[in-house]
């Protein structure tokens, strides 16, 4: 075959083999349904993948870092019910960076605890889904939030306004993905995300503050949460206070789609938007070829088992344990 060992094809297979399922996904979709493929369409699935991929930019640099946040779902449910109940309380200018504080604040805490602290970020993050779901409760008081004056507030432009054609939820993802994406790739604090995560204690004995690199990844996650909340209130103007529920592991199976591992020390930025791109058009096209909406759950858990695999597989370069 060419010259191509079976180990040679296992080893680009382990590399390369999401973005090969990926097209052949897409081919399988688009002859099932024509209109799979349709402008209008695609362009709806990025929009509606806009919320998922803001924060799954974010949690790229936790991942890359060496460490998770299971946390952004519940936070995304935060940011989004504070910033509608504070846009009827002091209006929309004020309520905006009042949010984005808040929802700061509380990646700091979590950015404390684990760098600073080293506590294990599974549970740290696991434990203020818990209490970050409890405070939106509790901020709430237990009830959905909805604007009183739809019609007459600006709010909506950041989720249902367009420039030139292109809806503004797009252009704030594409503009985070560049920007994050240049930070981690070309800057001195990208290089120290990935010499933490890569080998934290070589790093540190190299002069990085592990501790400070690891709290400013919780807080870049943060924002991009409190960026996709507002998204949310803006595209509905309202929601449900449980809106971020679970949302938290398609997050995670985006960042790993996208090539970054769990071992830390490795993915990017664009990768991650290609991950993002996979589970929207995955879901997209399951609709349109007549299968039902609950049908994407069992989906979305072959994917991430089948990211997980990948994932170890081009570690050791083969598909198979060579003891299996």
């Amino acid at each position: 075959m060419s010259g191509l060992s079976k180990e040679k094809i296992g080893g680009i297979l382990a590399r390369q083999g999401i973005l090969v399922a990926f097209v052949l996904f897409m081919v399988g979709f688009a002859l099932a349904n024509q209109r799979f493929i349709a402008p209008d369409n695609v362009l709806g699935v990025i929009r509606s993948s806009a919320i998922l991929g803001v924060m799954a930019l974010g949690v790229t640099f936790v991942v890359i870092s060496g460490n998770l946040d299971l946390s952004v779902g519940s936070m995304m449910s935060f940011s989004t019910i504070v910033v509608l109940d504070l846009h009827d309380q002091i209006g929309p200018a004020l309520a905006i960076p009042a949010m984005f504080g808040l929802t700061l604040l509380i990646g700091a805490v979590i950015g404390f605890l684990v760098g600073y602290l080293r506590l294990n970020s599974l549970i740290v993050t696991l434990g203020m889904l818990s209490a970050i779901h409890g405070l939106t409760l509790t901020w709430s008081g237990g009830q959905n939030m909805d604007i009183a004056d739809k019609e007459g507030t600006w709010f909506s432009v950041f989720g249902q306004g367009s420039v030139l054609g292109i809806p503004v939820p797009i252009l704030i993802f594409a503009g985070l993905a560049v920007v994050l994406g240049l930070i981690l790739a070309k800057t001195p604090f990208g290089r120290k995300v990935y010499a933490v995560g890569g080998n934290g204690v070589a790093a540190t004995f190299s002069g990085v503050r592990r501790a400070r690199v690891v709290f400013m990844c919780y807080l870049a996650s943060s924002f991009c949460v409190a960026t996709a909340g507002l998204i949310q209130a803006s595209r509905s103007l309202g929601s449900q206070n449980t809106v971020g529920q679970g949302m938290e592991l398609e997050v995670l199976a985006a960042v790993i789609l996208g090539g970054a591992s769990l071992l830390g020390g490795s993915g990017t930025i664009f990768k991650t938007v290609i991950g993002v791109l996979i589970l929207g058009f995955i879901k997209n096209g399951l609709l349109l070829v007549g299968l039902q909406f609950y049908v994407q759950y069992t989906v979305t858990w072959v994917i991430i088992i089948l990211a997980v695999w990948l994932d170890i597989a081009a570690k050791r370069g083969r598909l198979w344990s060579p003891i299996a």
